[in-house]
């Protein structure tokens, strides 16, 4: 596509689920919230505790609804402030909950990571917590996204900016912060997309990237070299 077409076609790709609310990103997360029910673990009736998918459920529907009072009564004021600045179109489809981790992913478009959407931390009765597809316009960012994510040991955060293949190459190991110092040395293009190296005493780790300005890049994979 070129001209109006493409930017209207990347414009509708991008635009916050709050603005959509009244179109079919609504109705789609509307039929996703609704398969969560019978998901909910019989922990939580027994210790009077709102089960994980039911309090995702109402924060997923505030945001929707762009109703941030609403939202602000689940969650915590960090939770409601990301998810309420999500780039891409509402997920449409609720993927269930891992213990108190509770995921609505994407069916009908492609965003970067491994994350697919949105993941919501519960602790009680509120989200405490939320993971996110990001939407980063240069490669380097990608790769600093992921270096500061296994830095800080959270797979979660990695999956943001990477896919499961890249996230489990790198938390392979844990960073020591008391072992060999990492060096950030740029981006540099490569076919289908960018490489982009750290270099530590020994050896050096390259992050390849792919992707767009106009729809993210996200780190696909990762490769080393020993000096």
């Amino acid at each position: 596509m070129r001209g109006a077409a493409a930017t209207a076609a990347t414009a509708a790709f991008l635009v916050p689920a709050s603005l959509l609310a009244a179109g079919p990103a609504l109705a789609h997360a509307a039929q996703a919230t609704g398969r969560a029910t019978a998901q909910a673990p019989a922990w939580a009736s027994a210790h009077g505790t709102a089960a994980p998918a039911a309090v995702a459920k109402k924060l997923f529907g505030a945001w929707l609804r762009a109703d941030r009072h609403a939202a602000s009564r689940v969650a915590t004021a960090g939770a409601v402030s990301t998810l309420f600045s999500y780039p891409f179109r509402a997920p449409d489809e609720f993927a269930g909950c891992s213990g108190n981790a509770c995921r609505f992913v994407h069916t009908s478009v492609r965003v970067p990571g491994g994350l697919d959407g949105v993941l919501m931390v519960v602790s009680g009765s509120k989200v405490t917590k939320v993971y996110e597809s990001r939407h980063l316009t240069k490669p380097s960012a990608a790769a600093k996204h992921l270096f500061d994510a296994w830095r800080a040991g959270d797979r979660n955060r990695g999956l943001e900016i990477a896919s499961t293949t890249a996230v489990k190459t790198l938390f392979r190991t844990k960073h020591d912060p008391k072992g060999v110092k990492y060096f950030f040395q740029g981006c540099n293009s490569e076919p289908k997309g960018y490489s982009c190296a750290y270099s530590y005493e020994g050896g050096g780790m390259f992050m390849h990237v792919r992707g767009a300005k106009s729809r993210g890049y996200e780190v696909t994979s990762i490769g080393y070299i020993a000096d």
